[in-house]
């Protein structure tokens, strides 16, 4: 490798101005289809506009996700040398902290999860009989909370999606005659694993599924991301069918009198016309970031 080469600093400077800020995210809770989650919250006083927006709202401080890989270690292949190979991806847990509202809805949130997910013997916990009776996780995994980190002009965000997230310990809160301040309520999430990237199908359409570019795909059909892995995705003016055997994906687009040749007709008849391969892949790359936006 050469030795670096002195830069100015007006050069280096913008790369560290375009960073992200921690203050600009969105959480959504959405509680699962199945089982009777979202009204049994409502016998407790918590609705369900406060279940699936104020919740969010009133998260004060959150996580984005994390994972690791647990590995085990092999000796013997190699004369003095320990590989290692990983087997298995674990993810952490995530904690929230959130502001808890003057009637205790927040707090009544968290508190009466973890209480329908235990269960009850009966309605009476006051009988020296009672005891717990945990429920089936369809009933109380949510699949659809999301957490959004996203920039001050809305245009750059990145978006989790949780799969079988649950409440799984709430701290307590301390309480004091001093100093009066906003009591907040810290709860950590468990769950079963997250998806990094958005999972619409506008944004699978889009190509943009998962985090992935829609330039690359045009770029590279012959690596079929979302082309080929969501070959029956379609919009109404535009159908994508994918042929694996010719490594390609072709658009075909309703005529238009403004815009004769799509797709690859186009592509093809710059190239015949002298256009480089370079200010194509330039163009794609443009007209796929105007898409985004």
């Amino acid at each position: 490798m050469p030795a670096p080469i002195p830069q100015q600093i007006s050069r280096i400077l913008p790369k560290f101005q375009n960073v992200a800020q921690t203050n600009h995210y969105q959480v959504h809770f959405a509680m699962p289809s199945k089982g009777s989650l979202a009204s049994f919250l409502r016998s407790k006083g918590v609705d369900v506009r406060f279940q699936l927006e104020d919740v969010g709202l009133l998260c004060s401080a959150a996580s984005l996700p994390g994972s690791a890989l647990a590995t085990v270690n092999t000796v013997g292949d190699y004369q003095g040398v320990v590989e290692r190979f990983a087997h298995t991806r674990n993810f952490t847990q995530i904690s929230l902290d959130f502001y808890v509202d003057n009637e205790y809805k927040s707090l009544k949130f968290l508190e009466h999860w973890m209480e329908y997910i235990s269960g009850a013997s009966q309605p009476n916990q006051t009988e020296d009989s009672y005891y717990f009776r945990m429920r089936y996780p369809e009933s109380y995994k949510s699949n659809e909370t999301k957490i959004i980190k996203f920039e001050r002009n809305y245009r750059q965000f990145i978006e989790y999606k949780f799969r079988g997230l649950f409440p799984i310990s709430l701290n307590s809160i301390r309480v004091s005659y001093e100093g009066a301040q906003v009591l907040k309520a810290t709860c950590n999430f468990s769950y079963d694993r997250y998806i990094a990237g958005e999972t619409t199908s506008y944004a699978m359409d889009k190509g943009i599924a998962f985090n992935e570019v829609n330039a690359y795909n045009q770029r590279h059909p012959s690596k079929y991301l979302n082309s080929t892995l969501f070959k029956a995705s379609s919009t109404q003016d535009t159908i994508i069918t994918s042929n694996l055997t010719q490594s390609r994906t072709t658009a075909h687009r309703k005529e238009s009198s403004a815009n004769p040749l799509t797709g690859t007709e186009a592509r093809d008849y710059l190239l015949n016309q002298g256009m480089s391969q370079t200010i194509l892949e330039g163009l794609n790359d443009i007209e796929a970031g105007r898409n985004r936006n």
